[in-house]
């Protein structure tokens, strides 16, 4: 009996073997899912993402834990949509130069419904290409050469009194003038009044802009709306007045209404949700960065002194010319990293987002279709495999510009901004005409961010104490910085 027993045992063991190898290789393995906590049901994490957005930290904070927690791809929901965050420079590649393939753009419905749908940034991907092919004239050379000239007297004339204040809050200030910018390129409006509602208004768009989608009065997502109804019809006056005017106007609304059979001609919808988007990509992203360049000069005196001596060096080259040119910022190597190197260390974009249209594998996970997947460039410009001592200002690191898909402030792929050039030039051009009127020393080097603001802003705006270098010549005690 007992022989019996030792002899089917281990029949039945091997037995059992034969099934277990069988299904585990007889079948596809299991779909492996970025990890990550769905939070409560329908909700998800939303509570948890707007409590970031209205911490010190800002928004991108909720992101940062759940990435030191489960890894540099993971999974969350917000908004009642699943949004996987992903932090790698071959994922990021293979999911921005894919644009039309497996992906496609898509923001949450707030910043959607408040910047419209024919927007650039919200439209389909073959309304993407029609749209950027007539705004890409914008950035060409000869209006990128008309908006450095147009700039530079602009900040000339801001920058000519600042030496009579007490102090500067730099961000206020340079919302001020890439608005008025931005405004006389687009449109020509130059009207102060006009002016004034609009930056006001622009305002209390970019306050919603991450905000839970309610359409009641007291929320700031209703009052984002009605911000946009109020642009809206100011965009619709000016469109009015220009297609019943046979005035010709140097500006780029001029060439969006100009009727050309070889080109599929705007809707008035899409002229207004571009306008408006490049009003709010235009001032608020190149403030910002303005801002973040000031205050890291101000903490880092040798990256300073290196750039002051590149711009002396340029300003006697200049000297006859009234104003700078585009041909001019080319002269600028060191400046040019110091603004790279700024939004870098700013990542005033910290992720790009994007919408699966099938399902597809990303660095071996699957990702569903209809999830969105957001590429974190945050992340990207802060991992020490890629940039050494991440943490220091260091612009000398970008001569060295071998790294592909490391550098994202702009983004990258079929959707990289259009408008990086002008962005650049606007800063150049402001850092410029800084370096060579004026020392400054900041007076909050508190680097809390904004609250309710997509993009990354200093809270206290960097308040500066300014005096003017002609007369800190004439001062032995005047500072040095």
């Amino acid at each position: 009996m007992f022989s019996w027993f030792w002899y089917i045992f281990p029949c039945l063991g091997l037995l059992l073997l034969q099934i277990l190898w069988h299904n585990n290789t007889g079948k596809t393995p299991a779909k492996k899912i970025p990890a990550g906590n769905r939070g409560i049901p329908v909700i998800g994490e939303t509570i948890q993402f707007m409590a970031a957005i209205n911490s010190n930290k800002g928004f991108y904070d909720f992101i940062k834990i759940r990435r030191l927690k489960y890894g540099n791809c993971f999974k969350t929901n917000i908004f009642g949509q699943t949004h996987v965050f992903i932090s790698s420079t071959e994922a990021t590649k293979k999911i921005l130069s894919n644009e039309g393939g497996n992906f496609t753009k898509r923001y949450i419905k707030s910043i959607a419904k408040l910047i419209g749908d024919q927007s650039l940034l919200c439209a389909s991907h073959q309304q993407h290409k029609i749209i950027r092919s007539h705004l890409s004239t914008l950035f060409s050379t000869t209006s990128l050469s008309t908006m450095v000239r147009q700039f530079d007297e602009l900040t000339i004339k801001n920058l000519s009194i600042w030496h009579k204040k007490s102090s500067i809050i730099i961000l206020h200030e340079a919302l001020k003038i890439t608005l008025e910018a931005i405004c006389k390129m687009l449109m020509s409006l130059e009207d102060k009044r006009e002016l004034e509602m609009l930056h006001k208004d622009i305002g209390l768009i970019y306050e919603a802009m991450l905000s839970f989608p309610l359409r009641l009065p007291w929320t700031r997502f209703y009052k984002g709306l009605q911000a946009r109804k109020r642009i809206m019809s100011l965009l619709d006056k000016i469109i009015d007045a220009r297609r019943k005017s046979k005035e010709k106007y140097d500006d780029f609304l001029d060439y969006l209404l100009i009727k050309d059979e070889q080109m599929i001609q705007l809707t008035n919808e899409q002229i207004k949700d571009n306008i408006l988007t490049m009003i709010i990509a235009g001032q608020d992203t190149t403030a910002s960065a303005i801002t973040w360049m000031v205050k890291y000069l101000d903490d880092n005196p040798k990256a300073l002194n290196n750039l002051r001596a590149e711009q002396q060096a340029l300003q006697q080259k200049v000297s006859c010319k009234a104003y700078l040119t585009y041909e001019d910022l080319n002269c600028m190597p060191y400046a040019s990293k110091v603004v790279k190197e700024s939004l870098r260390m700013a990542s005033i974009v910290p992720w790009f987002p994007r919408m699966a249209l099938q399902d597809c594998e990303i660095e071996g996970f699957t990702i569903k279709k209809g999830w969105n997947i957001n590429v974190d460039a945050k992340s990207i410009h802060f991992d020490p495999m890629i940039f050494h001592d991440p943490h220091k200002f260091n612009p000398s690191r970008f001569d060295d510009d071998s790294k592909p898909y490391s550098f994202l402030a702009f983004g990258m792929g079929g959707r990289t901004c259009l408008g990086l050039h002008l962005a650049r030039a606007m800063v150049l051009v402001f850092i410029y005409r800084l370096t060579i009127s004026y020392r400054w020393k900041v007076l909050d080097s508190d680097e809390s961010i904004e609250k309710w603001t997509l993009f990354s802003r200093l809270k206290s705006g960097c308040p500066i104490h300014v005096t003017s270098i002609e007369e800190d010549r004439d001062s032995p005690n005047a500072s040095k910085t």
